[in-house]
């Protein structure tokens, strides 16, 4: 039976290559905001962390290895982190992933209700769009915890 635990720091090569073997943001990994999802030999199997921008936290770097996709681990990494946040949690994602992060209660954030943090990218997103880039993430955020 898989494990759901904190990640160690021994865990964080396999997290790091996760993350890059799923073509995610590297930036701003610390394996001491993640939890990890790990089979009886230790091997990570999938991945995800909360990362804090100023007073705001967002889910991020949620990663499964693809032969084990489809078992619900990425379910219980978001169930684990919703269950430990004291204050609204923001993601982004995928538009494609929507569907996904609301069905655990997360919505679209409005423009209005964005924390610093996220107008910056989406800022940054509007431009890469204006040189001819394809569309950028979506922004989501659940407040009831």
């Amino acid at each position: 039976m898989e494990q759901l635990r904190p990640a160690k720091k021994e865990d964080f090569p396999a997290i790091r290559a996760l993350i890059n073997s799923n073509h995610l943001n590297p930036t701003g990994l610390d394996w001491r905001r993640f939890a990890v999802i790990a089979d009886e030999q230790g091997r990570v199997l999938a991945c995800a962390q909360v990362k804090p921008h100023g007073a705001a936290l967002e889910l991020a770097s949620l990663a499964v290895v693809p032969g084990m996709r489809g078992r619900g681990l990425a379910r219980r990494l978001i169930e684990y982190w919703l269950e430990r946040s004291q204050r609204p949690l923001y993601l982004m994602c995928r538009p494609e992933l929507e569907g996904l992060y609301a069905r655990f209660g997360f919505r679209t954030a409005g423009a209005g209700e964005l924390p610093p943090y996220f107008r910056r990218i989406l800022r940054l997103f509007t431009l890469l769009r204006w040189l001819g880039a394809p569309g950028g993430p979506l922004v989501m955020v659940k407040k009831e915890i």
